[in-house]
């Protein structure tokens, strides 16, 4: 996408049509390690919710319904989610980018460090486990912003035919940060049982105030949007940018939404709710069961890293449309694999979701979402999507799966042939959805 106009207080090096000049690496790394930041705090609270917090928080319950009740903690944050993506798209659309995204990186990173410091219910009483919500409820909101900003601000900065790479970059950040809670929490979890549950689970958390720290450095030094900036001043642009995507644009936002769910349910069934049930009923190690974990989310990156590419030659459909048909057919035989309750089948199960669906599906979702909207709407439109997509996909995943599994009675078949379900639906969505590749993301109307 060449600029053959310079808006007003941008820098000309933003003109420039590749992703190898400085200021178009900066923008790349701002995304990326932005979102690897949010994404760390997020995944370290659902990893912790797997392995700590019915423990901690939610004690004096028999053991399934302490981790019900922490998995529905996770929850209230998957739901806070799309609340964060109305409201800092709503400020992002209309005052631009990169504020927004400083604000939620700050969020994250406080919140984060205050639950590493929260005292457990057993001195505190039922403060603890209201603390921990509301906390949880602030991790929400902020990674409900960071997501469309991030993605935005490379993908509109890059040119036409390489927005789907650049774009990714914002997804590449999310398994990158998930790889590096998983690794955290893994070193953590060597300690003894008791003084892991005591202090050991903190530290990955009180930590991330460091990250945020480096990441504010990386984010300041970004300019905003190039097609934001073009857009300043313009009447259509003060409009309420929520009201013109559910008036002008419901079909985008629940097509694309479907679509998404299919990646997300991945991250909620086998990265969330498998590691609970391979470590309490099948009785595996914890610190291996991490560490393949996080091997998972690094094939993620990889195949998120392959998928954008080739989404810029094939287009976004046919590469995500692959990911989502491998899902339908792999649904059963990974919870079958789950099921014998072997470590190596575990890990095999584990990177066929993170490499081959996950990762394939993710991968163009970024430019698949900005697709959908023009600029004026775009920060709101795609997060939106996003942020419905993690929290029908991912949010509720874990205790929905539980209770499959108690319907059949222990048994993974249910939770299986729903999971396969979910695909097929996200297939006939993509169905749907027009090819947005070689689509002009600077018109008024899309």
């Amino acid at each position: 996408m060449s600029h053959t106009k310079i808006p007003a207080g941008q820098s000309p090096e933003v003109a420039v049509p590749s992703l190898n000049s400085p200021h178009m690496r900066r923008i790349l790394a701002s995304s990326f390690i932005g979102s690897a930041i949010e994404f760390y705090d997020f995944i370290l609270y659902a990893t912790a919710a797997s392995l700590v917090f019915n423990k901690v928080f939610f004690v004096n319950q028999t053991p399934a319904v302490a981790l019900f009740a922490s998995f529905a903690t996770l929850a209230v944050g998957y739901l806070a989610r799309p609340l964060g993506g109305i409201i800092f798209g709503h400020y992002g659309d209309k005052l631009g980018r990169k504020g927004v995204l400083i604000t939620s990186m700050v969020m994250m990173g406080v919140a984060s460090t205050i639950i590493g410091l929260l005292p457990p219910t057993a001195q505190v009483g039922v403060i603890a486990p209201i603390a921990l919500i509301t906390l949880r409820i602030i991790q929400g909101l902020a990674v409900g912003g960071e997501w469309g900003g991030a993605m935005l601000m490379a993908l509109e900065h890059a040119p036409k035919e390489r927005r789907g790479f650049a774009a990714s970059f914002a997804n590449m950040g999310g398994p990158a940060g998930a790889v590096l809670a998983t690794l955290a929490v893994s070193a953590v979890s060597t300690l003894p049982t008791e003084q892991f549950l005591a202090w050991g689970w903190r530290i990955p958390f009180i930590a991330s105030l460091g990250l945020v720290a480096i990441g504010l450095v990386i984010r300041l030094k970004v300019t905003e949007s190039p097609l934001f900036l073009a857009l300043e001043g313009k009447a259509e642009e003060k409009k309420i940018p929520l009201m013109q995507v559910l008036t002008k644009y419901p079909k985008s936002v629940l097509m694309g939404t479907l679509v998404g769910m299919s990646s997300y349910t991945v991250q909620g069934l086998m990265t969330v709710w498998a590691i609970s049930y391979v470590v309490e009923e099948a009785g595996m190690d914890r610190t291996a069961v991490l560490n393949i974990k996080a091997v998972g989310a690094t094939l993620t990156i990889v195949a998120v890293w392959f998928a954008s590419r080739y989404s810029d030659r094939l287009g976004r459909r046919p590469v995500m449309m692959f990911g989502i048909l491998a899902g339908a057919v792999l649904a059963l035989p990974m919870m079958w694999m789950l099921q014998l309750g072997e470590l190596w089948l575990f890990a095999i199960a584990l990177f066929l979701a993170n490499g081959v669906v996950q990762g394939t599906i993710f991968g163009p979702f970024g430019a698949f979402t900005a697709e959908l909207f023009p600029t004026r709407i775009r920060y709101t439109g795609a997060s939106l999507v996003y942020q419905l997509s993690s929290t029908l996909g991912a949010g509720f995943t874990p205790m929905i799966v539980t209770g499959l599994v108690l319907l059949g009675g222990g048994s993974l078949w249910i939770a299986g042939a729903v999971w396969a379900g979910v695909f097929l639906v996200a297939a006939l969505a993509m169905r749907s959805i027009k090819e947005g590749k070689d689509a002009d993301l600077g018109a008024e109307h899309m």
